[in-house]
């Protein structure tokens, strides 16, 4: 997965108040935009790029940053970037476009729609997407980098969830069997066709009584795909997608989400317990363990990357 859990979730809060600042963004003055305030191993950050971040800063937290906190963080972000001249990482740029497009998905928007909100804010598609493309390459390289010691044992995860409250050390865990049913929309399609295809969906659950009869009334609709069967765990599931099953009835159809191909529903067509080792409650103490162990190699190897790089400030 994708080490962004402290940034998507943020996405949200952008959403939120993106039509506040929309309204007070003006585009930097070309002189003022060229204008470099630092060098990273010879790579400049712009004053363009301190004012871009700044705001997607702003939106994302609420919050005015300092502007050396902001150029410290356009810093590191190139110090990762650069990585990739000595690390190869396949497929780094389908990878950025596929967690844009997710994040466009948890706010009910096409990357379309997204990217158009994003610039009716003053935040370029760019400046977010190279925070994410640092983030990706960060992530698999520490990973990769200090693989054997991000290894997290069973005696670790049990003694982790004995720290925990008898409520969450309980947790079960269910198995989901899912049909995933696509409304279908072309690409380059309006959004208005995303929201006729939303209201079929929607149509369609009202209907839907169980899975015999609702998959095959779902392949007689027009362009309307039934995919293959699959099974999830809800210990592999993010707290928001697990709620959204525990709630949704065995022979039903999950809310309608917005996604590339078009929108999306999954049928629930079975839930039992999972195995008593794979528990949401354990699954979080693993990943609990695991973000400590990789923020303390992170934060060592980002020392080392400064104490190495020639940085200048102008």
């Amino acid at each position: 997965m994708l080490n962004m859990m402290n940034f998507l979730p943020a996405c949200r809060r952008l959403l939120a108040v993106l039509a506040l600042v929309a309204a007070s963004a003006l585009p930097a003055a070309p002189a003022r935009a060229q204008h470099v305030v630092a060098l990273v191993n010879g790579d400049p950050i712009t004053a363009f790029d301190v004012e871009q971040r700044t705001k997607l800063m702003q939106v994302s937290t609420q919050k005015s940053p300092a502007r050396q906190q902001v150029i410290e963080e356009l810093i590191e972000e190139k110090l990762k970037i650069q990585l990739l001249k000595r690390y190869s990482i396949d497929g780094i740029d389908n990878d950025v476009d596929n967690a844009f497009a997710n994040m466009a998905r948890r706010t009910r928007m096409t990357p379309q729609q997204f990217a158009e909100q994003l610039a009716r804010s003053g935040v370029s598609v760019g400046t977010l997407k190279s925070r994410i493309k640092a983030e990706i390459t960060w992530n698999q390289i520490i990973r990769g980098k200090y693989q054997t010691s991000l290894q997290i044992n069973e005696k670790d995860i049990l003694a982790k969830m004995e720290t925990r409250k008898p409520d969450e050390k309980g947790a079960v865990g269910y198995d989901y069997t899912l049909r995933p049913i696509l409304f279908v929309i072309p690409r380059g399609a309006p959004p208005t066709a995303f929201e006729a295809r939303r209201r079929e969906a929607e149509a369609l659950r009202l209907r839907f009584q169980s899975c015999d009869e609702g998959i095959a009334f779902a392949r007689g609709l027009h362009d309307v795909a039934v995919r293959a069967i699959t099974v999830k765990s809800s210990a592999d599931l993010p707290p928001q997608l697990r709620e959204i099953l525990e709630k949704t009835e065995i022979g039903k159809l999950t809310s309608p989400e917005a996604t590339q191909q078009g929108v999306e529903v999954y049928a629930l067509c079975a839930k039992k317990p999972s195995a008593s080792d794979n528990t949401p409650g354990k699954r979080e103490a693993r990943e609990e363990l695991f973000s400590a162990q990789f923020q303390t190699h992170a934060k060592k190897f980002l020392k080392e990357l400064r104490s190495q790089a020639m940085i200048e400030f102008r």
